[in-house]
Parts: structure tokens; C-alpha cells; sequence
């Protein structure tokens, strides 16, 4: 993989994900108790043998750097050619912000001169899977591609939140369509479609054609999904689909877009599952992070812990009940305080007696000692955030009322 860069979108708003994206961009977001999103991404480029990144940022920016200076920057050897850089926007070319995942990349074609990598592998920081990009590599070389798109299968009904593809015999596209209203069905299988993971290994040649292209065009979004995908493919592009579920092994089947807070919370669900789709207790595949030092969890006293991930620093406190809950690092549960189908994260307080009910938790929230969240929906709309699937979450910085703890 020494002629192969990774360049790894960071600076999306994350608006869907709102409030857990209210201080910071969505890679940082923490996810599985101990991880950064991102981490997942970058930990695939470490098992493929990528040791050239740039991760092009911009938005709320500074957590997201400081977790990849603290966690990741050590693992690349300099003088070795090897690097992780983070890029904001440079402004060399255009006096604007990144306006779109192909300007990113447009406003960087410097990087590229410098390196001059022959492919260039195209990464979300916000997905959450584990992949061999080697193996699309491989794909690649093999059908003689200009561009090769990771992608799989999703029902139907929730294919118009991805791009989605056609292809013939040969896995070439036909066709590609950003968030559909009306998603094209598999030809075998009407209630799926096939969907563009947001992974795509282009020639270094064709990237670079396409986005300065694409900069000329005053009516384009500067989008590879909507606009430079759908393009190279109406100018009959060797763009070829490459479907994980066919061509790796099922420990590398599991990715989820956990673009909205109802996506989070179940991905979070699923870890608990007896049989996980996505095991984070792998050691073929370890996903790498940043950690601060913390002691072992302590359990103090009678406690009931079920179902339930929680990671070093945590303390849960005589007679407190925690199930089918993830806490993050540092959490603390208080005495006598129920946790139910809630996702803590770092630094979390949770006074006694506390109850809560389908919860999310962002960083260093402290709940009072007997507050009820999740039980009244209702009332939970009048103060935090409640998602479309019902779960409560409640943000970084919210102010309790006193009249609200009994």
C-alpha cells in the first residue's frame, strides 16, 4: 500500500447528530465507551498498511485535533516518508471554506503533487466498520478501474439517505444517485438497494481531473456524491462497485452511517448483543484510540451490572442498577441511581437515586441526585433533545433546574 494515500473527510457540521456535535466535529464524537469515531476509520488504515494520511478538517476542529496529537500522530515515522496530518482549509486556491467533499479535496491537489501517491483512497472519519483496504486495492488493479466505490446493501426504505447505485454483470456502474427520493431496488431483490459506503479509491490521475472539473462548474455542490460520481459515470468512467458483503470475510460485513442520534443509539444497542455484528473484543482487528490514565472501574458495594460495557474510570456506587447501558471512561453512577438502555458518555455524573430511561448523555454532564429522565417524552421535549425513535439526549452544558429534581 506504499503508493496508495488516504485522505480522510473530517469538517462535516454533523447537523443530524446534533447536540452531541454541538462542541465538536463528528469524528470526535465518542462512540463505544472508549473510542473516538474516527478511530475506527484510522485503525483500518493501520491494519491495510497506510501510513500516509491527511485528515482534511474544519469544523469545531480543536477536540478532533487534540485526540489525533494525543493518540495517533506517535504511531507514523517520520523519516520513514510516513505521516497523519490534519489539513483545515488553506485557502490557497479559492478564498472559501471546504464547500463540499470534492473541494476538500480540490483545495489540497497540492498534497498530492508533493506525494505523488498513484491512488488516492477517498475516507469518511464519520462511519463506524472495520475494512481491509487492501482488498479494494486488489479489486481495483484487477478490473482495471479508474474508480472503485465500497458499498453494500441496505432495505429499501432506508436507502434515500445514501447514494445509490446500479451496476451491470461486471459490477460497473451505470448509474449513481445521491439521496434518491425513490431508491432504485436490487434487480434480484426489490426491497434492497445498493448503497455507496463513502469509500472511494480513485487513480490519482482521474481524482484530480474530476475535482478541478468540478471547480469550474458553477451549478455543482462540489460533492462527490452528488456531483462528481454521477458525472464521471455519464461520461462512461471505469467506475466499478466493490460489495464487502461478496468479496470480504463476514468480520469486515458490519458499517453503519451513524449520521443521526437514532443510528448512534442502536449501533450502541447492538454492541451489547450477545453475538455483536461489530466485536470490539477482536485481536486480529484491535481498534486503536486515546485514553487518559484512569484506574480499573470500581463496582462499591451490592450493585447490579447487566448487559452492560463500562470502561476504565467508571464508578458505580452501592445499590445502583445499570443494563443494557455503554459507559464511557470516568463515568460515575451514584447510589441507588438506575441506568436503563442509556449511553453515558466520558465524565458523565449520575447523582443517587437518579432514574433514567433511553438516554443519551454527552461529556461531563452532571445529573442531579433523583432526577427522572426518559419516562415522560413529553416533558423531555420541553427540555433536551428527543430523537424520531424516542430516545432522550441530553447535551453538553444544560442547565437543571432545581424544581426538576423530587
Amino acid at each position: 500500500m506504499e503508493r496508495t494515500l488516504a485522505m480522510v473527510l473530517a469538517g462535516g457540521l454533523g447537523e443530524r447528530l446534533y447536540p452531541l456535535t454541538k462542541v465538536k466535529a463528528k469524528p470526535a464524537v465518542s462512540f463505544g465507551a472508549i473510542y473516538r469515531i474516527i478511530d475506527f476509520t484510522l485503525s483500518n488504515c493501520l491494519h491495510s498498511g497506510i501510513r500516509r494520511l491527511f485528515v482534511l478538517t474544519q469544523h469545531k476542529s480543536l477536540p478532533l485535533d487534540r485526540h489525533l496529537r494525543l493518540g495517533w500522530s506517535n504511531l507514523f515515522r517520520a523519516e520513514l516518508g510516513e505521516f497523519l496530518e490534519s489539513v483545515p482549509p488553506q485557502q490557497r486556491l479559492v478564498r472559501e471554506w471546504y464547500r463540499g467533499t470534492a473541494d476538500a479535496v480540490f483545495q489540497n491537489i497540492d498534497l498530492l503533487s508533493h506525494e505523488r501517491p498513484q491512488f488516492v483512497l477517498i475516507l469518511s472519519g464519520d462511519h463506524v466498520y472495520r475494512m481491509d483496504y487492501r482488498a479494494i486495492l486488489d479489486f481495483h488493479l484487477t478490473k482495471g478501474a479508474e474508480v472503485t466505490i465500497a458499498c453494500t446493501t441496505v432495505p429499501r426504505s432506508q436507502a434515500s439517505r445514501f447514494g445509490v447505485m446500479e451496476v451491470d454483470r461486471n459490477d460497473r456502474l451505470i448509474g449513481f444517485e445521491e439521496k434518491p427520493s425513490n431508491p432504485k431496488p436490487l434487480p434480484d431483490d426489490p426491497d434492497h438497494s445498493l448503497i455507496s459506503m463513502g469509500i472511494y479509491l480513485f487513480n490519482t490521475e482521474t481524482l484530480v481531473r474530476a475535482v478541478i472539473k468540478d471547480a469550474k462548474r458553477r451549478d455543482s455542490s462540489h460533492d462527490f456524491g452528488k456531483d462528481v460520481l454521477p458525472d464521471l459515470v455519464r461520461n462512461k468512467a471505469r467506475l466499478f462497485a466493490f460489495n464487502i458483503r461478496r468479496e470480504l470475510p463476514p468480520l469486515f460485513h458490519y458499517w453503519q452511517d451513524i449520521g443521526t442520534l437514532d443510528s448512534y443509539y442502536q449501533a450502541h444497542m447492538e454492541l451489547l448483543r450477545p453475538d455483536p455484528p461489530l466485536p470490539l473484543h477482536h485481536d486480529e482487528w484491535t481498534i486503536r484510540t486515546y485514553l487518559p490514565p484512569l484506574p480499573p472501574a470500581v463496582l462499591q458495594g451490592r450493585v447490579q451490572i447487566r448487559h452492560s460495557l463500562l470502561a476504565p474510570g467508571c464508578l458505580v456506587e452501592e445499590g445502583a442498577i445499570v443494563e443494557n447501558s455503554v459507559l464511557g471512561y470516568g463515568v460515575q453512577v451514584g447510589a441507588g441511581a438506575t441506568v436503563t438502555g442509556c449511553v453515558l458518555l466520558p465524565r458523565v455524573r449520575i447523582g443517587a437515586r437518579a432514574k433514567l430511561l433511553r438516554t443519551i448523555v454527552d461529556e461531563e454532564v452532571t445529573i442531579p441526585e433523583g432526577e427522572t429522565i426518559g419516562f415522560d417524552l413529553a416533558m423531555e421535549r420541553r427540555r433536551f433533545v428527543v430523537s424520531e425513535g424516542g430516545v432522550v439526549v441530553v447535551p453538553t452544558g444544560v442547565a437543571f433546574q432545581p424544581s426538576s429534581v423530587s
